[in-house]
């Protein structure tokens, strides 16, 4: 009975100690030392702090009920068993609390570093702004951003299970350190932003019961829509294995699009950077990975920036990238493996880009994500407008500003050291003083356009 009753006193004398450790734990509004303008947004803070206050609440609750019953609890074998089994699943509690807060904490301890944290701050504006959607009225999650090593970024989405069990109350994109150098950084923020967008919108899953719905595997043919024919979307003729490739990579491809089609040859550009391997991995097909093999993927990024936004830039950009990994260094096999999901990829864009999601208001995905303004003609054109002060013109219009000068580096208009310094600026401003809501249209951009006296195609509110 001694050894019982001693059990019982230690499992109480540790949930006590977790329970010290959980009221010492301070808000991070207490313990996070930032400049003012790499704060993120009170909305973002107010969610995050709420989240833990409350999953602190729960796990009071749980140490109050398990001390009660502890307390109650005969000094017998079988009470310190049960007993014990409590208190493991309560340590389990405990240590997910401890991961969440870490996984916040990670990402607001960087916004004390002197230039990252405001760095970041631009970058948290710029991707809310990515998020919106012309026409589609959608409930925007608050988006915070943070640095770390490696090639990859990564998104935590917004009302996603934490680990540990939870719905995390902001989107949290992870951006590789070795991106922040330029307009590169906007194929990557774009890219993770179109994750959060696709399921915001339902893009994947509905491209999946599109699919689905088809024996076999074929979709839905949409007389009229993007990129297809009088009569239609003609039939497909690639392999079954081809169609259930490019379903098994659906997600990443979605957010691919969705990159092209904020900031258009930026993103494919960008991502050419970062694929840019050895080529054992860029030659590497593996189904059980939902990125597509990076030397397709590049290919479908320039099919789907031609079909958004057509111009001759892109097939002088696929044959950049062929001759960067050429066919002849491929084995036989991969050959015939790339030349069936190269053939395949113009009907394999045009049913993507004529879905017709649910929550799209009755257009194709073409059309919605077809956005005025960004083709590289006026692209190019605003840039002449504005390349006097980019960083002053371009400030309330984020994506805008990232497909101009990334269209501009591009067209060897832009220099590399110019092009950070530009981004810097933007960056600080957007940290700041956030931006203007982009249906306001940039009062700085009709400056430009009204000093010049040239006239436009379209409303300058259109260009946001």
């Amino acid at each position: 009975m001694n050894a019982c009753a001693n059990a019982l006193r230690l499992l109480e004398q540790e949930v006590l100690g977790i329970r010290a450790r959980l009221d010492a734990q301070l808000p991070y509004a207490l313990q996070m030392p930032m400049v003012p303008a790499a704060n993120i947004s009170d909305e973002a803070m107010g969610a995050i702090e709420r989240h833990m206050q409350a999953a602190r609440h729960q796990l009071r609750r749980r140490i109050g009920r398990f001390l009660g019953a502890l307390r109650a609890a005969r000094p017998e074998p079988a009470a310190v068993a049960r007993a014990q089994r409590r208190y493991a699943m309560l340590k389990l509690y405990f240590h997910a609390a401890l991961t969440h807060f870490e996984i916040f904490a990670e990402v607001l301890t960087q916004r004390s570093q002197h230039g990252t944290g405001v760095w970041l701050a631009g970058l948290d504006v710029a991707a809310r702004d990515g998020l919106r959607q012309p026409g589609v009225v959608i409930d925007l999650p608050q988006v915070i951003c943070y640095v770390e090593r490696g090639h990859g970024g990564a998104i935590r989405r917004a009302r996603t299970r934490l680990p540990g069990g939870g719905a995390n109350p902001v989107a949290v994109i992870r951006m590789p350190r070795e991106r922040m150098v330029g307009t590169g950084l906007a194929a990557s923020l774009f890219h993770e932003v179109g994750h959060q967008a696709a399921a915001l919108l339902d893009l994947a899953n509905a491209y999946r019961r599109a699919a689905a719905g088809d024996g076999q595997r074929r979709l839905r043919l949409v007389s009229g829509g993007a990129g297809a024919t009088p009569g239609g979307i003609p039939a497909a003729t690639a392999p079954p294995q081809v169609w259930r490739a490019w379903e098994r990579w659906i997600s990443e491809i979605v957010a691919d699009l969705w990159a092209v089609s904020r900031v258009g040859i930026t993103a494919t550009c960008g991502l050419m950077s970062v694929v840019s391997l050895p080529r054992a991995f860029v030659l590497r097909i593996n189904l059980d990975d939902p990125h597509p093999a990076p030397w397709i993927r590049v290919k479908l990024s320039v099919a789907m920036g031609r079909a958004l936004y057509p111009h001759p830039q892109w097939d002088a950009l696929e044959q950049v990238w062929e001759r960067l990994y050429p066919r002849w260094q491929m084995s036989a096999a991969q050959r015939r493996a790339f030349a069936q999901l190269d053939q395949s990829i113009p009907a394999f864009v045009a049913r993507l880009l004529a879905l017709r999601a649910p929550r799209l208001g009755g257009r194709t995905l073409g059309q919605a994500l077809r956005l005025p303004g960004r083709d590289p003609a006026n692209l190019l054109r605003l840039w002449r407008l504005v390349r006097s002060r980019p960083h002053q013109y371009l400030a309330d219009t984020p994506t805008l500003a990232f497909a101009v000068l990334g269209q501009a580096r591009y067209s060897g208009l832009l220099a590399p050291d110019v092009e950070l310094r530009t981004i810097s600026a933007l960056l600080q401003r957007w940290a700041l003083a956030g931006y203007l809501p982009w249906s306001a249209g940039s009062a700085q951009l009709s400056e430009a356009l009204n000093q010049r006296r040239q006239p436009l195609r379209m409303p300058v509110a259109a260009y946001a």
